[in-house]
């Protein structure tokens, strides 16, 4: 039988945040590390850095990452039943209220997805939202099939990040 789990992050939103980036659900690591994308062979936070110049080290220098480039993260997930890491196992899926967290932060105008089960979730639920949305490629280790530089170009064209 598979444990019912509670999301165990708040989002990191900040008052100036514009893209608000959401994933699935923690992976079991990320719940292990207690922060988003917790496991050490994801790529997002190294993705990140390479294409800000900042340091992610630890849990302060990744929220000043995001601060200082007026991103969000958050999940799609609020509660869901699962066996292991993988989006496909998740499943009496509840969703976050996407919509409250954009009315709180008018700043937002932008999503960007960080997996097919992120963008599909927030389509189902929230598809008539009027917002640009773009999607990322999977950050997760389970995701091989694009390289780290692949993905990191594709992460700097949708999240408009220069240097």
């Amino acid at each position: 039988m598979k444990e019912q789990l509670i999301h165990p992050f708040d989002p990191i939103v900040f008052n100036d945040t514009q893209t608000l980036i959401l994933g699935s659900f923690p992976s079991i690591k990320s719940f292990d590390n207690a922060f988003y994308y917790g496991h050490p062979r994801n790529q997002f936070w190294k993705i990140l850095e390479s294409l800000t110049g900042y340091p992610v080290n630890n849990r302060d220098q990744k929220i000043w990452l995001l601060k200082e480039n007026r991103f969000g993260v958050w999940d799609m997930v609020a509660a869901c039943e699962r066996n292991n890491s993988l989006d496909t196992s998740l499943s009496r899926v509840k969703v976050n209220d996407i919509p409250a967290l954009l009315e709180k932060y008018p700043s937002i105008t932008k999503l960007a997805f960080t997996g097919k089960k992120a963008q599909t979730l927030f389509e189902k639920h929230f598809g008539d939202l009027a917002i640009e949305r773009v999607y990322l490629p999977s950050p997760s280790p389970a995701h091989a099939s694009m390289t780290f530089e692949e993905k990191t170009e594709i992460y700097a064209e949708k999240l408009e990040i220069r240097k």
